[in-house]
């Protein structure tokens, strides 16, 4: 009697695969320190990234709910990038990441940037026990 395993999808993946994209956690740490920014200012944050690029990175993370786009009918106008709510709630892993990356780059003798570039966490609340989820907007 032959057996066959369950099928299951790791979880994971579909985030990930979104992450792994060509310049997307540069253009997600840029706005998770800099906070809401215009098109130009994001380019000027990601040295060698092409505006082709930038524009299909910025129009993917758009449609995935991570980026926000506000179009203001200004002259000229006035296009700005944030990160939505689910945005923000990859601000945890990333700032884990960051530090991962962090300590094996000096664990491989490899040059660690200054502690000012990192991703900066919201205040954790002072009521004790509670943790404070990303989807909860700090205190």
């Amino acid at each position: 009697m032959a057996r066959t395993a369950a099928v299951t999808e790791c979880p994971m993946d579909w985030v990930l695969r979104i992450l792994m994209g060509p310049w997307t956690t540069y253009i997600l740490w840029v706005l998770l320190r800099s906070g809401p920014s215009r098109f130009g200012e994001i380019k000027r944050q990601v040295p060698g990234i092409s505006a082709k690029v930038l524009t299909e990175r910025l129009r993917m993370l758009e449609s995935t709910g991570i980026v926000d786009r506000r179009y203001e009918a200004t002259i000229p106008p006035r296009v700005t990038y944030s990160l939505t709510q689910r945005g923000e709630e990859l601000r945890l892993v990333l700032s884990q990441l960051n530090e991962l990356a962090r300590q094996w780059r000096a664990a491989d003798g490899k040059a660690v940037p200054a502690k000012e570039d990192e991703v900066r966490l919201p205040p954790q609340p002072a009521s004790g026990n509670a943790p404070m989820h990303a989807a909860e907007p700090a205190e």
